[in-house]
């Protein structure tokens, strides 16, 4: 029989921490409850949300014996804090958008387990009417669709985040090496990059009135898929703190 080291099996049960949920303006409470259950289900612990201002009886209802996460959720009045302090967020949505790149769900699985196992994650997943807006997309790195028969309707809330936790946990439970990428940096050091970026090429009219919103999307999409390192940021504050410049 192999010996198991000092620390190992506290490793191997432990690295589903590094993950955070996020559901952004959830407007169902059930489905707030239903959600905790499948984190429950999946050995999941971490629950943020954002635009709720308190867990009511009905989702403490359908959370069936997962009450002890709704009792530690987060709630954020906006995303943006809500993803702050995390390295890489990955987005469900139901329909491709003209200005985002999109993985499929193995595909971005695949990507998740790329990063070190330090790296904070977090899998963000929108409104059951809207879905994710395209401002609330420009808190992520990386979207990803679930596959289904057809276009409607679309996954449910907590079937979509059950679908998406079973596979990471699933991945998660078979993964062996460490993956030799750089942690990123925290969101919100991506995002101050990415608003330094954003004005220089306002600065220097690349970006105006008639293509804001289009190249803003653009620069978002292509910065978080960088999923930028300390070292990146010196390379971009560097070219566009001084090559712009000129």
């Amino acid at each position: 029989m192999k010996r198991m080291k000092a620390g190992e099996q506290t490793e191997r049960m432990d690295w589903k921490e590094k993950f955070t949920v996020i559901l952004s303006r959830p407007e169902n409470p059930e489905n707030i409850g239903l959600v905790a259950r499948c984190m429950k289900n999946t050995g999941f612990r971490e629950l943020r949300l954002v635009g709720v201002e308190r867990i009511d009886e009905k989702s403490q209802r359908t959370a069936v014996h997962a009450r002890d996460i709704l009792k530690k959720a987060l709630l954020y009045a906006d995303l943006s804090h809500a993803v702050a302090d995390l390295q890489i967020v990955f987005a469900a949505t139901a329909k491709p958008r003209k200005n985002f790149s999109s993985l499929s769900l193995w595909d971005a699985v695949e990507e998740i387990f790329r990063f070190p196992r330090a790296a904070k994650i977090g899998l963000l997943f929108g409104n059951e009417r809207t879905g994710l807006l395209s401002e609330e997309l420009q808190s992520s790195n990386f979207l990803f669709t679930i596959p289904q028969a057809g276009r409607q309707p679309s996954y449910n809330l907590a079937s979509a985040v059950l679908l998406t936790l079973f596979h990471i946990f699933t991945q998660g439970s078979i993964q062996k090496e460490e993956s030799s990428k750089e942690k990123p940096l925290s969101r919100k050091e991506q995002e101050d990059c990415i608003r330094l970026i954003l004005n220089k090429l306002e600065k220097k009219k690349f970006i105006h009135l008639t293509n804001r919103r289009h190249m803003t999307g653009m620069i978002y999409d292509l910065f978080g898929r960088l999923t930028l390192t300390e070292k990146d940021r010196k390379l971009v504050l560097a070219l566009f703190s001084k090559g712009l410049d000129e």
